[in-house]
């Protein structure tokens, strides 16, 4: 089990486990399929948070991998086909979770996902029951992404997952201020946080990625496909021109064995075949954090947070991630980080040499501005205290 999450789930206590023991509100929350990723994580922290504050949980979805996490947190799963984008399945889902709604005594329903999105405001709206919807990106807007995306625009209360994000949604779907609101996303800062990561946790990563010990370490964790920056990265390193350091992109290319490929003959072709790693997802990123000497986040399109550059701050590691999207409201430039130009290899070189050169007082307080920003801004208790609030809101 993913450790942020099982932590987060520990934090509701007690009350909890027991999920409908408690008599408080319910909150139907309702995405396509508990996978593995930050909205579905994020649902589960937020239904821990409700068990916890004596309100009732309830997901709707079509199922997955974390729907045994709903359970540990208190909260109880419906299962529904609410992947479907067909028009007929879309109605056929608005009446099961309208019927849902009545039978369950739900008060309030969050969607968090644009197909499912069009059923729960349907179903909403029938039952008198206020609607909350997140925008975890800037969607593209053509004229037919407009008119599928403009549900997520159409709650009670609209939440953002940044000010960039937030921006967005008032110039494209122009909702007012009184009905946005920005919420960034929180990790668990209990879990990443470099006391309670052992040297053996760090070990049984470094030897099967056969990390050699007196190299600095560069890091770039994200999936492998091509937005996340992985080639601007290499030719970066290329300008760099030094082979004494280790660069391992840490993440799977999930059948993307071409990209993969391609990166691997950029590495070659530039002479740093033996500077380059390419690792598999890996499920303990915070000791994974513990063995770089620097994080990048080089993201060529804007992301609607960047979990990774906060992830890292909170492990105490300096982070240079692309100046635009969310990574400009996650990091303190020049005292926890640097932001750089996207797509830029020499401005991405140059603060590479900048973070390798650190002194050993210029990295801890680098470290301490990290954990300071990420305690202050960016925790789960904190994302959740935020969201229950949006809710109390709409039921007095």
């Amino acid at each position: 089990m993913d450790s942020t999450l099982q932590s987060s789930i520990q934090a509701a206590g007690a009350e909890a486990a027991q999920g409908t023991a408690s008599q408080g509100p319910l909150v139907l929350q309702v995405l396509p399929a508990m996978d593995m990723g930050g909205v579905e994580r994020g649902t589960v922290q937020t239904a821990a948070a409700l068990t916890a504050a004596g309100w009732r949980a309830m997901v709707a979805s079509s199922g997955g991998p974390m729907v045994h996490e709903l359970s540990r947190a208190g909260a109880k799963h419906i299962e529904m086909p609410l992947a479907a984008k067909r028009p007929f399945r879309m109605l056929r889902n608005a009446d099961a979770l309208a019927d849902l709604i009545n039978r369950e005594g739900v008060d309030l329903v969050h969607a968090r996902s644009r197909a499912p999105a069009w059923s729960a405001l349907s179903a909403a709206r029938r039952t008198d029951k206020p609607f909350v919807t997140t925008f975890h990106n800037a969607y593209g807007h053509n004229w037919l992404k407009h008119h599928y995306n403009k549900v997520m625009a159409k709650g009670d209360k609209v939440i953002a997952i940044s000010d960039f994000v937030a921006q967005h949604v008032r110039e494209t779907y122009g909702v007012d201020d009184d009905r946005l609101v920005t919420i960034h996303r929180g990790i668990n800062a209990d879990i990443f946080d470099p006391a309670n990561v052992s040297a053996e946790r760090m070990i049984q990563l470094s030897k099967p990625w056969r990390l050699p010990d007196d190299r600095p370490v560069i890091m770039l964790p994200g999936r492998l496909t091509r937005w996340k920056g992985h080639s601007v990265l290499i030719e970066a390193l290329a300008i760099l021109g030094r082979k004494d350091i280790c660069c391992v992109l840490v993440g799977g290319d999930q059948g993307r064995t071409a990209y993969r490929q391609k990166l691997e003959e950029q590495a070659r072709r530039r002479g740093l075949d033996q500077v380059l790693r390419v690792v598999e997802h890996c499920s303990d990123m915070a000791a994974a954090y513990m063995l770089a000497d620097v994080v990048v986040s080089a993201s060529t399109h804007p992301e609607g947070f960047g979990r990774v550059a906060v992830e890292a701050q909170a492990m105490g590691r300096p982070v240079i991630a692309t100046d635009h999207g969310g990574s400009r409201e996650t990091i303190w430039h020049d005292e926890s980080g640097w932001l750089v130009p996207p797509n830029e290899p020499e401005a991405m070189a140059a603060a590479l040499e900048r973070a390798l050169s650190l002194n050993q007082a210029e990295r801890e307080a680098m470290a301490a501005n990290g954990r300071d920003n990420v305690e202050q801004n960016f925790t789960v208790t904190l994302m959740c205290q935020r969201i229950l609030a949006v809710y109390q809101s709409l039921l007095g």
